[in-house]
């Protein structure tokens, strides 16, 4: 990473540092919806950022229009009188669809490190070895040991071998996968993944990149058992493989339980590898 794109981000962390961007955390699609007047507000310091947004529609193209009347929804947020008002909010992708159309030297940080991720992106395509360059850099920030890191790196891989063996049963929808994996999940943690993911307090954070190496285990004998299950009796369609993967996740319910027998305490636990907890809708409280 060179100096400059270092303090592109810098620039970038800088820049909301002293605005209040409202924010709304959506558990069902896993991601946030942003206040488009309180980004605009923080882009160019107007002082009327509702005027300012309805200026920008007008300017912008009719398929620039078109493309973020898509996205663009209306959620009651709260504002400074302390009563709460329909607001025009943007998911992470629509803001940042939006950030390239506001003229502004403080949106110059967005626009050049949106432009170095795509540039990151093309070159992984010819030499897919810089994403696992790019994974190991950022789990080994992220304080992860290499061991560690090798064995996510294989967890991985066995999830393709997963999802290869349910395209085989007729399975090829990211919801079905969702479903099914839900499933495991749910036989062996009482728990769907998103509720587990509530559990232990994160949001967009990787549930398996969170997990101990106890809760690991048990992910990995759930799904190993579903994989060679399916493999052996060949189910089809979604209501046969929910069979199979409950049946998968059974397997490591029979894992947890002997373990927890053993160990004389739950195996399941909240604790997470962040820094701390979400306790709102943008709060972290520290560990």
């Amino acid at each position: 990473m060179d100096t400059e794109f270092k303090e592109n981000k810098k620039s970038i962390t800088k820049m909301f540092e002293d605005t209040n961007i409202r924010t709304i955390w959506d558990s069902e699609k896993e991601d946030y919806w942003f206040s488009v007047v309180d980004v605009i507000k923080a882009l160019t310091e107007s002082s009327n950022p509702n005027d300012y947004w309805y200026k920008l529609k007008k300017r912008m193209s009719d398929d620039e229009k078109s493309e973020l009347s898509t996205k663009c929804r209306q959620l009651k947020m709260q504002a400074s009188d302390s009563k709460f008002y329909k607001t025009d909010v943007l998911d992470t992708k629509g803001i940042l669809r939006l950030i390239q159309s506001v003229p502004s030297p403080k949106a110059e940080p967005f626009k050049l490190w949106l432009a170095q991720v795509g540039s990151d992106r093309i070159d992984e395509m010819f030499d897919p070895s810089k994403a696992i360059d790019r994974a190991i850099t950022i789990y080994r920030a992220q304080g992860h040991d290499d061991n560690w890191i090798e064995k996510r790196l294989k967890g991985k891989l066995h999830r393709f071998q997963l999802t290869d063996t349910w395209k085989d049963g007729g399975i090829e929808k990211p919801l079905e996968y969702a479903i099914l994996t839900n499933e495991i999940y749910m036989a062996w943690s009482g728990m769907k993944a998103s509720e587990y993911k509530d559990f232990k307090g994160i949001r967009k954070e990787s549930l398996r990149d969170n997990m101990s190496d106890l809760e690991i285990l048990l992910a990995d004998v759930g799904e190993t058992a579903t994989k060679e299950l399916a493999k052996q009796y060949k189910p089809q369609g979604l209501a046969q493989n929910k069979e199979i993967a409950r049946r998968g996740g059974s397997i490591a319910k029979n894992t947890r339980n002997n373990l927890e027998q053993e160990l004389g305490r739950n195996v399941i636990t909240s604790e997470n590898n962040l820094n701390g907890r979400y306790i709102d809708n943008k709060q972290i409280e520290n560990k």
